[in-house]
């Protein structure tokens, strides 16, 4: 009986921890939503929103323990080699018309060994997007989710429901390694009640109105921001507004969603005037980056005293923040260099977490030996642990230096603070 791709392997189980815990420490915070709220009476295929490449992928498997299988755009299988590894990982390809039509007729394989997953009560996920896009809002849904959820219905709905759970993930920053991320599980959609209850009988027409609602609701569950002119502007006065560290990552999300809401709100019962702030938010922006501040900086009511108590803290942990730029060098440099030659700058965080998977661990053991060589045995377990965190360090003093700079310019920016204040959009929003 040949091989399932769901089925139980043991180098993968071994495997899989470790990923998970990188994965999760790649974000200083990682914070999963709405998990318990899954239906327990069915199949689940997963509907997900893809803004930062690889991690998306990553981030989902670390979201939880349970067995996941995932599918991918197919070109990416066109390497033997990658294939088999690609397989061994979990991930099934499928392929879409840019592919050609003879790719595509291999979908009719693929999607039988999905249904397979669906039918074994494996979670199956997919980004119906099809491409990934580092912005809040989605693209047209592609037909691959609702073709394995409409095939797994007609093959055994009568046994058991068949859901698509729409699911968002929202980060902090899409650039920046070791920011946040938000796994927000949705209402999960019954395929299988949709249908009963249905009158239409035509395919296409229910896979559009399948379609339509897995839109909206994956658009629900993150920072949604229509993507046209005002995009941009939109979401400087989002950030300006809610930049603020107050509560977990999910009110967060619900802070920003507010504000769109209010946003949109005032683009349509003043139209004008809303064209004209965000002229004038586009204009601030555009200095702001100029001038390298972060919009983070601009939240502080006292800049210069915030950019202080940063200085002390950075003066205390620079010995520390010296011994982990050594202790790590081996790590952070040849992925210095490799970021440098990406044509897609989205791709940075997924070679950083390659690079730190793969380097990092035998860098500690090298180190933990070393160490347990030279010194007694106390200062070498010290040493050790200390070892653990270095190359989180740092990335994190790297990130506080850069904003502690950000707030000293910040307050010594009269005339670009008096612009930020001239918008007034505590007073609109």
């Amino acid at each position: 009986m040949a091989r399932k791709i769901q089925d139980s392997n043991l180098l993968y189980s071994i495997l899989r921890p470790y990923v998970d815990m990188h994965a999760r420490h790649s974000y200083r915070r990682f914070e999963v939503h709405g998990k318990d709220a899954l239906p327990k009476d069915g199949s689940l295929i997963f509907g997900i929103n893809h803004s930062n490449t690889l991690m998306d992928a990553l981030v989902i498997l670390a979201s939880s323990d349970h067995k996941k299988v995932f599918m991918a755009r197919g070109d990416i299988f066109k390497n033997p080699t990658v294939a088999k590894i690609l397989n061994f990982l979990r991930i099934l390809p499928l392929f879409r018309i840019r592919n050609g039509i003879a790719a595509v007729r291999n979908n009719s394989e693929t999607i039988d060994k999905a249904v397979d997953v669906v039918h074994d009560r494996v979670g199956l996920y997919l980004f119906p997007e099809g491409q990934h896009r580092t912005k809040h809002s989605l693209l047209r849904l592609s037909k691959g989710i609702f073709h394995i959820a409409l095939d797994a219905n007609v093959q055994f709905g009568k046994e058991k429901n068949i859901y698509i759970v729409p699911t968002a993930i929202e980060y902090g920053d899409y650039f920046r390694f070791r920011t946040t991320a938000l796994v927000n599980y949705g209402e999960a959609i019954n395929v299988t009640d949709f249908i009963r209850n249905s009158t239409e009988e035509n395919e296409a027409v229910l896979m559009n109105q399948l379609k339509e609602r897995l839109f909206d609701r994956i658009s629900e569950l993150f920072t949604y921001i229509p993507d046209n002119e005002d995009y941009d502007a939109i979401w400087e006065i989002v950030k300006m507004k809610n930049e603020k560290r107050v509560g977990g990552l999910y009110g967060k999300m619900l802070r920003n969603r507010a504000t769109v809401e209010k946003v949109l709100r005032y683009r349509q019962e003043h139209p004008e005037e809303a064209q004209q702030l965000f002229e004038r938010v586009n204009r601030f922006s555009d200095h702001r980056r100029k001038n390298r501040i972060s919009v983070t900086s601009t939240a502080k009511k006292r800049p210069f005293l915030n950019a202080l108590w940063k200085s002390l803290v950075m003066a205390i942990a620079f010995p520390y923040f010296v011994a982990s730029a050594l202790a790590t060098s081996l790590v952070w440099i040849p992925n210095y260099f490799i970021k440098r030659k990406l044509k897609d700058p989205a791709f940075g965080n997924t070679v950083t977490f390659g690079v730190r998977l793969l380097l990092f661990p035998p860098l500690v053991i090298a180190g933990a030996v070393v160490l347990c060589c030279t010194l007694p045995w106390y200062w070498a377990v010290c040493g050790s642990v200390l070892l653990v965190f270095s190359h989180n360090i740092f990335i994190d003093y790297r990130e506080l230096s850069r904003r502690c700079i950000s707030d000293f310019r910040w307050s010594f920016k009269k005339q670009l603070r008096k612009e930020y204040d001239d918008l007034q959009l505590n007073k609109l929003f």
